[in-house]
């Protein structure tokens, strides 16, 4: 409890200040008219610079000397009273009280670990979807794949998330990328807790301190809070014609439900060949119809009309975009509730899983580059009949044809042979027949030796081209020695 000389004392101070204060304001806003009315006249520029500089001067004389009244005045009180005037000054000792605080960040204290006390703002104790502007480190080796965990320190917090990589096409689209680029930056949408914008951003991947490799993995800046951005991802649908029509035809394998369909409607479809066509609703497959009667799945057959007449053995593209969703996961990393000995682990990437329990890569062949060989398509001549041939145009009259070759009468003659000219016709026939099969096991034994020859001489090749860098290497050595020799 305070005395009554020390309340009293408090008092006067406080009026003192208040009354030094208004003084204080009166003398600025006068000081103040001084300059801004030499701003306002033609005066040169140098009149300018010269009253501003004593202003600021001035003001800078009287602040120091309003800090040294108070500190002479607050000297003269005592602590617990200068502490509720002034509040509690910069190295003083304070003891707080925390509660809800996990029993392991007693037990693993340790003192030479010092905790760094801060508060956030109202909106930064929320979580949501932030939208970040991140680039790849030039000195990281790798590059970041979608969806692969991250350890994210944006102001005070970090945890661990796996963002979803994208980048803005020319009409506003959020195009969702693999991998990130190599040398620009892109977007990175994942879920955590907000922090403001223009915050800074830094990602690594492992929080290990033996890792040979550069460890950050990324940096950036927080853009905005953004619960409505969708990212797309293009796909293709492909499919097949089942049945063909003048111009229109029902496609199957592109969906696979009625309602996919309903929800394509309108959309633009093509074919291999450069037909353009459109989707226009589900195919009513009739009891009797011959897809019911060869049993196959009648659910996803679309009716669809195209520019021209199509072939069964089209293939009928679709790009469409789809919306990627965005994990919702965020794992805090709490590295103060374990001993300092032990690494904190979050979640693993899908490649560390692989190599930890020896699995391989999945092969997929259809994912495998290859080239497309095609065959190429021979279509009939288009026969016009001879009755319109007359009313055609030259142009476009039927003409420089080959003729077809007749033989002679005599050759059409039948040859009729005896008993004894079909025995010789027999034996020659099987004489030819045994030089053929002879010729072709010749030509494949000959084949297997040429495959041996080249293989043997692959060999000889790799042995030879070892030895001859090895005899440069050699070369190279002792003449850079003679140069080293030389010099000195």
């Amino acid at each position: 409890m305070m005395d009554r000389t020390s309340l009293a004392r408090k008092l006067i101070t406080r009026r003192r200040n208040r009354k030094e204060s208004n003084l204080m304001q009166g003398a600025i806003l006068t000081k103040y008219a001084v300059p801004f009315s030499a701003l306002s006249s033609s005066a040169p520029e140098k009149r300018k610079e010269t009253d501003l500089a004593f202003v600021s001067f001035q003001l800078k004389e009287e602040i120091e000397l309003r800090k040294q009244m108070n500190v002479s005045e607050l000297n003269d009180l005592d602590e617990d009273t200068r502490v509720e005037i002034e509040g509690f000054r910069t190295g003083t000792y304070v003891r707080l009280e925390i509660h809800g605080v996990p029993y392991e960040l007693v037990e693993h204290f340790d003192p030479c670990h010092p905790i760094l006390v801060g508060g956030i703002g109202l909106g930064e104790e929320n979580t949501g979807y932030m939208q970040v502007s991140l680039k790849r480190h030039r000195w990281h080796r790798k590059v970041l794949k979608t969806k692969d965990p991250i350890v994210v320190s944006i102001g005070w917090r970090r945890f661990q998330t796996t963002p979803v990589y994208a980048i803005e096409d020319r009409n506003g689209r959020h195009r969702m990328l693999k991998y990130t680029p190599e040398h620009m930056h892109c977007f990175a949408m994942f879920w955590g807790p907000l922090a403001p914008p223009k915050s800074g951003v830094l990602a690594v991947q492992s929080l290990s301190s033996n890792k040979v490799p550069f460890r950050i993995t990324a940096t950036g800046w927080v853009q905005e809070f953004n619960n409505t951005a969708r990212i797309m991802k293009k796909i293709k649908l492909t499919g097949a014609p089942c049945k063909i029509f003048k111009k229109t035809a029902l496609i199957k394998g592109m969906f696979t439900s009625d309602l996919e369909v309903a929800r394509f409607e309108g959309a633009a479809i093509r074919t291999v060949s450069g037909i353009r066509g459109q989707v226009k609703k589900a195919a009513k497959i009739e009891p009797g119809d011959a897809l019911r009667r060869k049993g196959e799945i009648t659910e996803g057959i679309a009716r669809c009309t195209f520019e021209d007449k199509v072939l069964m053995s089209d293939i009928v593209f679709m790009r469409a975009w789809v919306n990627v969703e965005v994990p919702t996961y965020c794992n805090l990393v709490t590295t103060s509730l374990q001993p300092r000995d032990q690494m904190w682990q979050g979640m693993r990437t899908t490649a560390e899983l692989r190599k930890a329990h020896n699995i391989p890569i999945p092969h997929n062949k259809d994912s495998v580059y290859k080239g497309i060989e095609r065959k190429v398509r021979k279509f009939n001549a288009i026969e016009v009949p001879r009755k319109l041939q007359p009313l055609l145009p030259f142009k476009s009259k039927p003409k420089d044809r080959p003729k077809g070759k007749k033989g002679s009468a005599v050759d059409m003659i039948p040859e009729i042979m005896n008993i004894g000219e079909k025995k010789i016709h027999g034996a020659l026939q099987q004489l030819h027949l045994l030089k053929h099969e002879k010729t072709r096991k010749e030509k494949i034994k000959r084949g297997l030796q040429k495959k041996a020859h080249e293989a043997q001489k692959a060999k000889t090749d790799e042995i030879t081209r070892k030895r001859q860098r090895e005899d440069r290497r050699e070369r190279y050595r002792e003449e850079d020695k003679k140069k080293k020799r030389a010099r000195k």
